[in-house]
């Protein structure tokens, strides 16, 4: 039997993946994608944008017994096309839930011609690209290739991974830096599994600045890479799939800092807590404090739902460090709670001090 091919699109907090994710599913080329999302969280906001973009249905059937599905006379699907993972990081859990999410979807190889598997932002690629050797998946599936998603405009700004001169300056003066900054490390060992890098947000850039990064990063991944830059996740598929890499049998090729490592262990401190509201809010107050907030807390990354006054439709609203952007994806359904809900991952975040905030800067 045939393999299916799996892209891995990686990322940090923020990067695009959704964004680019969502663009695939709108634009197959006629294909028949399957989605594997990893969740920081319990709020699943990526998957519920994922299915708002109303390309992949969960209808699922219930078979019977015998096989066939309930109210008609041929097998029918039972695995829906989005297969959301909730409880933290995927490369740390995939013996708990990506086999067997992996094993279901690769009962429905008939209906399936590729798979997509958005990682967390805090996941290493390497240990995930390393289980499609497990004999469970190896004879079914295999990494296409390894997408990593780079924020432009958090490079040239030197958020999240600091100036790109004095970083650059830092690893040629200490090598044991990156050891010391597990951010910057993840960083680095997501460039170096990929086999393509796709710069986001280069909008928001003069020319120069992008060229900047782009050299900047042409210096960090393996001869042969391609960066390429990316708008809204506006690109072609065929530039992001099809790469026939096999990467789970040449991974000896892509280093990682934690190769000599049994396991690696994350930043234990970066945690993720919830702010949930009946109350709707217009969107710019709402941002100026939710800005004020970041100002406050190291938070790296919001994102999350909004009902909004008067209006009928949902607001997705996502952000980076200070950094916000928000817009109506569709139509609050009339089976749903409106609800105002919100996600903050940062560092050493504490859920009632939050909440406190919260709860002290809101408008009467």
């Amino acid at each position: 039997m045939h393999k299916i091919p799996v892209t891995v699109i990686t990322g940090f907090l923020g990067a695009g993946k959704t964004t680019l994710i969502r663009h695939l599913l709108q634009h197959p080329a006629g294909r028949r994608i399957a989605v594997l999302v990893n969740e920081f969280g319990e709020v699943g906001i990526d998957g519920e944008l994922l299915r708002a973009c109303q390309i992949c249905e969960d209808s699922a059937v219930e078979p019977e017994a015998n096989g066939q599905a309930k109210g008609g006379t041929h097998p029918t699907p039972t695995v829906p096309q989005i297969v959301e993972l909730t409880n933290g990081c995927l490369c740390c859990t995939v013996q708990e839930e990506f086999l067997p999410a992996m094993q279901a979807l690769l009962k429905q190889r008939d209906h399936i011609d590729c798979i997509l598997i958005e990682t967390s932002g805090l996941a290493l690629p390497k240990p995930l690209v390393q289980a499609f050797r497990w004999p469970e998946i190896r004879t079914g599936a295999t990494v296409d290739g390894v997408i990593a998603v780079v924020d432009g405009e958090a490079l040239a700004a030197g958020q999240l991974v600091g100036d790109l001169t004095q970083l650059e300056a830092q690893r040629q003066a200490d090598p044991n830096l990156e050891h010391e900054t597990p951010i910057a490390e993840l960083f680095e060992d997501q460039l170096n599994c990929a086999d393509l890098v796709l710069l986001t947000k280069t909008d928001r850039l003069e020319a120069a600045t992008i060229t900047q990064v782009q050299t900047w990063l042409a210096d960090q991944i393996p001869a042969g890479v391609r960066v390429l830059p990316c708008h809204q996740g506006q690109i072609e598929s065929e530039l992001l799939l099809g790469f026939n890499a096999a990467v789970e049998d040449n991974l000896e090729q892509r280093p990682s800092h934690h190769d000599t490592e049994e396991d690696h262990e994350h930043d234990d401190h970066i945690n993720a807590v919830y702010l949930q509201s009946d109350r709707a809010f217009e969107p710019k107050p709402l941002v100026d404090r939710l800005t004020h907030l970041v100002q406050t807390m190291e938070i790296y990354r919001i994102k999350g739902f909004v009902t909004v006054p008067g209006k009928p439709m949902r607001l997705v609203l996502q952000g980076v460090g200070p950094r916000f952007d928000y817009f109506y994806d569709r139509p609050w359904r009339a089976d749903e709670v409106r609800q105002t809900r919100l996600v903050l991952i940062g560092r050493d975040l504490d859920q009632a001090q939050v909440e406190q905030y919260w709860e002290a800067s809101q408008v009467p």
